[in-house]
């Protein structure tokens, strides 16, 4: 007897907090299980205590006779505190301080679905922040249960055995390494299709292959554009021509306009000497007005073809915005000249009749105007 009780202390005195021991189930309960580890009494794994993720019953992990490995975390004579995801934590670190440093990639499976993220077992308990999980906002993660992801970690604090993981930064540095090919790739004068990322005072931003270039608000269309809404939306699939390339600044100019026909090959099939139409007076010269007629197309109504009557500044019959019916004369596609004319739309102006003297005098008197006035002049003589 004196010899167990010996044997007993000698185990007891072998055993220290933070120790590491096997051992194996002897007894599954719905919050713990009893492990025998060679102790006096068996030790106590707490569900808590069994892994970095919630359990809901102890069964769902363990099953008598199961052999496993756990870490002392309480000791005194009557009692023995096991962990078993301290030992896997353990396990877990050293590779995870090494992959942090190195800025590896790792692929996970997504365990729980909780509020602000996603919950993956690394050995310890990871955590994906919802603005992580990708490029995009997600409005219900539940699908996500089960899947497999590719992360990297981004925080790691073993003292509080925190562990911050990003799936957004694995989609990023996708993103930049397609963004770089695509800027290898792309030349000046080409034409590709893009979509329209979003608006801004000053142009439109497309997205060409995982990078943005800029369609500057001159580029948007042959003819003056006020704001870039008047001709894309965001979303638009548009074709655009590579105006530039700065690979060192990654910047990319492009053009909506290089890729139409221009203004001016529309003009020569819309428009023939003798035909009316409505334009816009956009500039007033002092040789005339120039007179909107097609988007992109101003023809030249000289002063002289304003009015019939002589003016000496268009501003005398003319306003900036006025609209105005115009007479094309000629048009010229080589040098791009329209030349119209308001005047010949007008009718002229009709002359004043001219006031003729009507005698009182009876017809067939005799006299007449001048003998009135000559009877009057010898009074002088």
């Amino acid at each position: 007897m004196v010899e167990e009780m010996n044997n007993e202390m000698a185990t007891f005195n072998e055993l220290s907090l933070g120790d590491v021991v096997k051992g194996k189930v002897t007894k599954v309960e719905d919050k713990r299980a009893l492990v025998d580890v060679g102790y006096k009494v068996d030790g106590i794994l707490p569900i808590s205590e069994l892994s970095s993720l919630h359990v809901e019953k102890v069964e769902d992990v363990l099953s008598v006779d199961d052999e496993v490995t756990l870490k002392v975390t309480k000791l005194d004579e009557d009692e023995l505190i096991l962990s078993k995801k301290e030992v896997e934590a353990d396990q877990a670190w050293d590779d995870l301080v090494a992959n942090y440093e190195n800025g590896d990639t790792l692929t996970v499976t997504i365990a729980d679905v909780v509020k602000g993220g996603l919950v993956v077992d690394l050995g310890v308990r990871g955590f994906i922040p919802a603005s992580l999980v990708e490029r995009h906002f997600v409005e219900d993660f539940s699908d996500y249960k089960g899947q497999t992801m590719d992360v990297k970690i981004i925080e790691l604090d073993r003292e509080k055995r925190k562990v911050i993981l990003s799936h957004r930064a694995v989609l990023d540095e996708k993103a930049e390494l397609a963004k770089q090919d695509v800027l290898q790739n792309l030349k000046e004068g080409d034409i590709v299709e893009g979509t329209v990322q979003r608006l801004t005072s000053f142009g439109a931003f497309v997205d060409i292959g995982g990078v943005d270039g800029l369609v500057h608000i001159s580029q948007l269309a042959h003819y003056r554009v006020e704001t870039p809404s008047e001709i894309v939306s965001e979303g638009d699939q548009v074709k655009v021509k590579i105006l530039a390339v700065d690979r060192d600044n990654e910047r990319i100019s492009l053009s909506i306009k290089a890729t139409q026909p221009g203004p001016w090959e529309e003009a020569a099939e819309k428009l023939k000497a003798g035909d009316v139409v409505e334009g816009t007076v956009k500039r007033l010269v002092p040789f005339g007005a120039f007179v909107e007629i097609l988007p992109g197309v101003e023809g030249l109504v000289h002063i002289s073809e304003i009015s019939h009557e002589h003016i000496g500044t268009p501003q005398e019959v003319l306003e900036e915005g006025q609209q105005v019916q115009v007479k094309v004369l000629d048009v010229n596609q080589r040098d791009k000249r329209v030349s119209l004319s308001i005047r010949e739309l007008l009718e002229p102006a009709q002359p004043e009749p001219i006031e003729t003297y009507q005698s009182d005098e009876p017809s067939g008197t005799g006299f007449s105007l001048g003998d009135v006035i000559g009877d009057q002049l010898k009074k002088y003589k």
